[in-house]
């Protein structure tokens, strides 16, 4: 999380390569493939670490390092008080859905088969065998669930009359389940019968695994009540947090939760989160997508749907994190609020510049946010899409850009963009003979190889 410049996190591996890899995939495709098969080669400590916890599968640890095995320290220090307490961030299982979801990007974007069908499926199934292992059903609520849990938001752990960590039903974790689950499926059929063949051999893999997948992700629990989306099962029962208080009282309150335990309080008890929790879901997924989800197991929602929950959750969100400032960033301009869009980013391009934490850049850059919003200038301003196999652009410079120029891979061709107010100029590397279908504004063109097109705005 700190790549190579401190001391911080003692080297390890968090979920971070979330918002690093996107950046690697279009621009360094090699060095992305020599990130997931980092995991790729530790799948056996996943598959171990899963089974000591009475799972199946693979269960990828919240810190990793050299070998693959948890990592994450049991005790926290907190220097507003300078006391010891428990820490139970390792139950963050949503690592393996990052190690899932950053395994099905860079096949997107590379389509790097080779990949896919001798590692890369490899592990994205035993994830979700993992997830399916970890499914339970309720009877009486006729849906199954997911307990022993922490999502994004570390400040909160555990119920708060609980002394056992973990939640019931975090909605990101939930989500990004469902979609694990049901996109195992579109993985499968991307695979030839040789590779579908030693899969059935070497990890006793079956379409009816498939099958079972999709029920269980169809009937997943996620608590709603009018468009929002509960950050877990018992969220909306927490106390309300007096922030206008804790601002007046305090200069820095990104870590509530080491302000409250000062004051004799717990953070499990009220809406106040670190970071981005259940907007992570829609940043990973978009808006059209949760819709979708949501739908197929059970749940109508409105068309403001993102619009509600951003509102709800920013006004309770701290932003303890610096990947926080990225997701919120990012979502604004989704919702056209430019100015608290651009509010965020400039926050998050200059964290570490600026050393935003309060002291924690000289144990090392944070490559996460790094990442991210380096790849923000290509694709919340630049406009690009790459979550289709048609590449789309849609520009939104902010009023002081006048141009912005990139290259990438996609799909193995390469694309050189350069973007001012009131044109798109494109040049796909290749064959004059070729022609390659991009989408600009929404409209699809066909775009010969070999020669600048410019597209007025």
């Amino acid at each position: 999380a700190r790549g190579l410049h401190g001391e911080a996190y003692r080297g390890h591996i968090f979920w971070d390569e979330l918002f690093v890899m996107p950046f690697y995939d279009l621009h360094f495709p090699q060095i992305a493939r020599s990130l997931l098969m980092y995991r790729c080669r530790r799948l056996d400590a996943a598959r171990d670490y899963a089974r000591q916890h009475g799972h199946k599968g693979a269960m990828f640890p919240w810190q990793s390092g050299r070998t693959g095995e948890e990592q994450t320290q049991t005790l926290h220090l907190n220097p507003m008080t300078c006391q010891w307490g428990p820490d139970n961030s390792s139950l963050q299982r949503h690592v393996s859905l990052a190690v899932a979801f950053n395994t099905w990007q860079y096949f997107h974007i590379t389509r790097d088969l080779d990949f896919l069908e001798n590692s890369g499926a490899e592990v994205f199934f035993e994830i979700c065998r993992f997830w399916a292992s970890k499914t339970r059903w309720d009877k009486a609520l006729g849906r199954y669930r997911i307990h022993g849990v922490m999502g994004p938001d570390e400040f909160h752990e555990k119920y708060p009359e609980k002394d056992k960590g973990g939640l019931r039903d975090n909605a990101y974790t939930n989500l990004m389940v469902h979609w694990a689950l049901t996109q195992a499926a579109v993985i499968y059929r991307h695979l030839g019968a040789a590779a579908k063949d030693a899969l059935a051999e070497k990890i006793g893999f079956s379409i009816d695994e498939l099958e079972d997948w999709s029920q269980r992700a169809n009937a997943l629990n996620i608590v709603m009540e009018d468009d929002l989306i509960a950050q877990f099962d018992g969220y909306f029962s927490l106390k309300e947090l007096d922030w206008d208080h804790y601002r007046s009282t305090y200069d820095d309150i990104h870590r509530m939760d080491r302000i409250l335990k000062k004051e004799g309080k717990t953070p499990d008890a009220y809406k106040a989160a670190k970071q981005a929790d259940v907007l992570m879901a829609f940043f990973n997924l978009g808006e059209d997508e949760i819709k979708k989800m949501l739908s197929s197991m059970g749940h109508a929602s409105s068309k403001n749907l993102l619009e509600k929950n951003f509102d709800y959750y920013m006004a309770r969100t701290s932003h303890g994190s610096t990947l926080s400032r990225v997701v919120h960033a990012a979502l604004a301009q989704c919702l056209g609020r430019k100015d608290i869009g651009w509010r965020f980013y400039q926050e998050a391009l200059g964290s570490d510049y600026t050393d935003i934490q309060g002291g924690t850049t000289k144990e090392g850059i944070h490559t996460g946010v790094m990442g991210a919003t380096v790849l923000m200038a290509m694709t919340v301003y630049g406009g690009l899409h790459t979550d289709k196999d048609i590449l789309s652009i849609d520009p939104a410079l902010p009023g002081r850009w006048e141009k912005i120029t990139f290259g990438l891979w996609f799909q193995k061709n390469r694309y050189e963009f350069e973007i001012t107010k009131n044109k798109v100029i494109l040049n796909i590397k290749g064959s004059e003979d070729r022609v390659i279908p991009v989408k600009v504004k929404g409209k699809t063109h066909k775009v010969r190889c070999g020669a600048k097109t410019t597209f007025s705005l």
